[in-house]
């Protein structure tokens, strides 16, 4: 599962990798408002949790484990505490258990998303001159990019390019992305192996978030790799060596 304005794009190559090397059926899933997912105006770990779940039971899945970067992550660990015994294990990639403040480049990000859609743009190009008043960095704004589609204007008749995803729910529910769901360990627990992959550039996964970890996901594993918040991008290799160790039956 995905981060914040991703999609089950993002994890295609490592899912491929993943499928081979495990002998398992791999499914990226894209979390409500992102990707080809239906828009829904509440947007928070619970609500994602359960589509999860709905997406578990229609596919007739049995104990599978959930994989999940970022706000992926969050969902993945708020659905493995509300339904332990709907999975098997549990892999959260740089995020924790906790209330933290999300990085104000998200609402940098959003701003220069809606200056995108009201400016008209006919070509990614252009769109892309518009991001990079609001982030330098080339690859994010191929990753933000990557949300966009063709429309035509009712008004005009022009096509033009525009952001898929609802910018305005999502915008509307960035307070919510940083906060966890569950607060008391003793009332919620996932007693069943998970892995819990950090970017030690990466702040989202704090030394003092790491007592709370072992208190919701006693069976836990940490294995840091050096990497910013994007540890699966950044460094694919490490990422897969860590997953395909853990999954691995123990003989």
């Amino acid at each position: 599962m995905h981060g914040l304005f991703g999609s089950k794009k993002n994890n295609r190559s490592v899912s491929k990798v993943l499928a081979r090397d495990l002998k398992r059926h791999v499914y990226a899933v894209d979390l409500r408002n992102h990707g080809e997912s239906p828009h829904a105006s509440h947007h928070d770990y619970i609500a994602m949790a359960d589509d999860v779940a709905g997406f578990i039971s229609e596919h007739g899945l049995k104990e599978p484990t959930l994989i999940g970067h970022s706000m992926g992550a969050k969902t993945a660990m708020t659905l493995a505490l509300d339904q332990p015994s709907l999975i098997s294990d549990v892999v959260s990639v740089d995020n924790a258990p906790i209330d933290a403040t999300l990085s104000r480049n998200f609402a940098t990000y959003v701003r220069g998303m809606r200056q995108i859609d009201d400016a008209g743009v006919t070509r990614q190009s252009e769109a892309d001159k518009i991001l990079a008043e609001y982030e330098s960095d080339t690859h994010i704004r191929q990753f933000l990019l990557g949300n966009l589609g063709r429309t035509t204007e009712d008004t005009t008749g022009k096509t033009v390019v525009r952001f898929k995803i609802p910018v305005d729910i999502l915008a509307r529910s960035l307070d919510n992305m940083g906060d966890f769901p569950f607060r008391n360990p003793d009332e919620r627990r996932f007693e069943k192996p998970a892995l819990f992959v950090r970017g030690t550039q990466s702040k989202y996964v704090p030394d003092e978030a790491i007592p709370v970890i072992g208190r919701f996901f006693p069976c836990f594993s940490l294995v840091d790799i050096d990497a910013g918040h994007w540890v699966i991008s950044e460094k694919p290799t490490d990422f897969l060596k860590a997953v395909i160790e853990f999954l691995t039956p123990k003989e």
